[in-house]
Formats: C-alpha cells, structure tokens, sequence
C-alpha cells in the first residue's frame, strides 16, 4: 500500500490517508486474480457440510494445513481459512462456503490453470472425507435451518445489523449462508486507466450479469428465478451493494467513490487485542469527527475494514473485483475472467464498450437489475434487449483477447474459454435454463444426479 504514514493512534485521518488504498504502486502491472466460492457439500443430499465434526469443514481446513501448509487464519481461536506459503488462501463463508483466492496471475490462462489445479487438489482432499466440492452461484438444495454458521465473530454482528435494517436487508442471512460466486480481480495503472476501465465496468455489470445467470434452485426447487443470488443480493442493504453510484459518470474518479464511501455507515470494526465489535450507527465521515464510542479514533486499518464491507457489483480498493456475474457451471467458469479481462485490458474494447453503454441511466440500471433475476437474457437496459449488448460486448472481449494473444500475453486457446457464451447467445439458453431442463430429465430431480454433474 502507497500513501503517507499511518497517523498515531488518536490522530484523525486525512484525506491522504483515504486515498492511500486506491493508488497503484509505480510498478504496477495489469493483472488477473480470481476468487471462487464452493459448497462443501454431502454428495447424496447436495446439503452443506457443517462447521464441526469428522465430516465438517473445519476438518478439511485443518487437513489443508497439515498437508498444504501454510498460516492459519482464526477468529477468536477458531479455524476459518489458510493463507498458502506462496500466497493462495483458503477461507470459509458464513454458511461454510469455502473460498480460493489466487495470487495475481500474469494472464487469464495462468489464473485458470492455477484455479482449477487447486480447487481439483481440494476436491481430491474433502472427497476424503465424503464431501463433494460444488461451485457455482448458490446453495441448491439448502435452507437457512440446514445451515451450520461458521463462529465468526464477525457473523454474528453482521447478522444483528441486516436484521435492525429489517425489510432493506431481509435476504442478507440468505447471502451470507448460501451464496457463491466466480470475482475476478483486475489492476487498473492511473487515474485516468481507473476512470476508463471503472466506469465501463460498472456499466457493463446488468449485462454480464443477464449473461451468467445460473441459481435456479432453492431447497431442490425451481420458483420461477433464474438468478436467486442475483435476486438476494439486491435485498442486502442497498446502500452497500449493487450499482456503485459514482461510476457512471463519464469522469469518475477515486475522490469520487471515497465521497460515497464516507456516507455509509460500518458494520464492525476490530480492535488491538483483535476482538470484533459492533460498529456505530452512523455514516463513516462522522466516525472521522467523533470517533468510536471508546473515543479511539478509526485508524487506516478501519478505512480498509469499511471498504471491505461494501459490496457493490464493481469493489473499489486497491484493485477492481468484478463481483456481478453468478458462478457459472465448474467446465466454464474461465469464461468469467476470460470476458473481463477482453473488456478490460485492450484500449479499444473497453473504449467501445463504454461508447456501447455510457447513455444509460442508473433508473436504467436499478431495472434492469430488478427484471435480470426472472428474465435473464429477455431483460432490457433501457429500451434495448440485453442479448443483443451481451452479444457485442463478447465480440469485444474476444477483440481484446486476440490482441493479448499477438502481444504475447496469452496462449492462443484463451479464446476458447468464451466459447461457452458463444453457445448461450446462439440458443437463447443461459446456465440457469438448461440446469433446469437438466433437472427436471437427465437427472430426475435428484440431488446426488445434480452433485455429481456439476462437482469438481
């Protein structure tokens, strides 16, 4: 992390200090990172694994330390993740979903290789103890009562708060137990190389969300969603996730989402001694004036801390994680990173797909979100069918690929990773419909049919 010093304990920060997490470092290069969250789940049930016990998912964390090796991660002397010697992690969700986190990748292609050596290796390791590792975008055959919660600390606060919020936040226990998800992380070089690739970014999100829909099922039923993450996510306190307000102006810049930041209130903060606490009910830029209820003063760690808990469809911090897409099925989840980084990292697609997008309205987008869920593909952004923008935007990944692959940045066959959402444009089926008519056929609505098509 750039910037100046970090103030003496009790000093209040400055505007440098805000803006110290969202400057690149000089050597900053353009990057590929990847984030994908599984189920660990029995295979004849499809329900999730719980936290404790022989067969629970603290022991496959315990075993991944004992023969990966590694740091433990732990809150209040529990066992929630590893952090890997070369600096992959694995860490747990508030429901027990297990999460890998790759270290920066020079490509999309390593970013994938690397991903799928790793979650096949963890595979192998719960399979030891009959679990099956399920990714994609939710849960498919649980409810909050088969839920274990993992004992974080942080939960439980997090839990206490969406419940106050009451009807704004009334699907965040949904999310928080048995949501996943495909993120990838992108670098951006300047300001003016955040303001380009922010913006198209954010702006691109309904669409390439429309484009990955993939949650049918909830319980081990079909209700009528074709996204009920995408659905959850938008009943998780608003102010904090969806559309980044700021980032569809043609000029945004870092000022402008630190601006936004500021007005939101924390969840938690934690203290020396590491313990978690409830944070104060009140907008970040107050805690600057008047402090924590301790009169202590919120230091750069807490400016990290709130940061992290926003979860718009872009995360702004050091990086930009593309948090918008379901997870698609395991055999395509390198389409996720593969269309970001076609978009995002050649000048000229990302230039035309802002050019494509920059005249909608955050009304716009706020419907199109609301529709995407039901409608998938049949969703509109404005007055224009959401297949046919999907449609350019993937010939304009696949420009920016090819241009990677001249350059020497990519093997040729990264471009077949888009191959997949070549398939949902020609037959007008996402993820999500054909799991279904997978479901109710092939695999005769049988959880353990449904496990053992999608598993690692």
């Amino acid at each position: 992390m750039t910037g100046a010093p970090a103030p003496a304990r009790g000093a209040r920060l400055q505007h440098a200090d805000l803006r110290s997490p969202f400057l690149p470092p000089p050597d900053a290069r353009e990057q590929v990172g990847l984030e994908i969250e599984s189920g660990l789940v029995d295979p004849r049930t499809g329900r999730a694994a719980p936290y404790l016990g022989e067969h629970g998912v603290r022991t496959v964390l315990e075993t991944v330390l004992a023969e990966w090796g590694g740091q433990p991660q732990q809150d209040a002397g529990r066992l929630t993740g590893v952090l890997l010697p070369d600096g992959r992690q694995i860490t747990l969700e508030h429901g027990g979903q297990i999460e890998y986190s790759s270290t920066p990748a020079a490509s999309v292609a390593a970013a994938v290789t690397d991903a799928r050596a790793t979650l096949e290796h963890l595979a192998q390791l719960a399979d030891r103890f009959g679990l099956a590792l399920l990714p994609g975008a939710r849960l498919p055959f649980d409810r909050l009562d088969t839920i274990s919660w993992v004992p974080m600390t942080r939960g439980g606060i997090m839990r206490d708060f969406f419940t106050r919020l009451g009807e704004p936040a009334g699907r965040a226990p949904d999310v928080m137990a048995m949501s996943l998800s495909t993120q990838v992380t992108l670098d951006y070089l300047s300001a003016e190389d955040f303001t380009e690739k922010l913006r198209m970014q954010v702006a691109a999100s309904p669409v390439v969300a429309a484009l990955f829909v993939n949650s049918p099922l909830t319980d081990g039923r079909a209700n009528g969603l074709l996204s009920h993450r995408s659905h959850s996510w938008l009943r998780m306190d608003p102010r904090r996730t969806g559309l980044l307000p700021p980032a569809l102006r043609p000029d945004v810049g870092i000022d402008d989402v630190i601006d936004w930041a500021l007005r939101i209130p924390m969840i938690y903060y934690r203290t020396d001694d590491g313990r978690y606490h409830p944070a104060p009910d009140r907008p970040f830029a107050t805690l600057l004036d008047q402090g924590f209820d301790d009169g202590s003063q919120p230091t750069p760690d807490h400016w990290l801390s709130h940061l992290s808990q926003l979860w718009t469809d872009v995360r702004v911090r050091h990086t930009l994680e593309l948090r918008a897409a379901d997870g698609p099925p395991y055999q395509h989840f390198a389409a996720v990173p593969a269309l970001w980084t076609g978009l995002s990292y050649h000048a000229p697609s990302r230039a035309a797909a802002w050019d494509l997008l920059s005249r909608y309205t955050q009304r716009d987008h706020h419907r199109a979100m609301e529709a995407l869920p039901a409608q998938g593909l049949r969703t509109r952004l404005g007055t224009e069918p959401v297949h046919e923008l999907a449609t350019e935007l993937l010939r304009l990944a696949r420009a920016g690929l090819a241009a990677r692959i001249r350059a020497g940045l990519e093997p040729a066959h990264v471009l077949d990773y888009l191959d997949p959402l070549d398939e949902v444009l020609a037959t007008h089926r996402t993820f999500a419909e054909h799991c279904l008519a997978r479901w109710e056929f092939d695999l005769h609505q049988d959880p353990g049919r449904y496990v053992a098509a999608y598993r690692v």
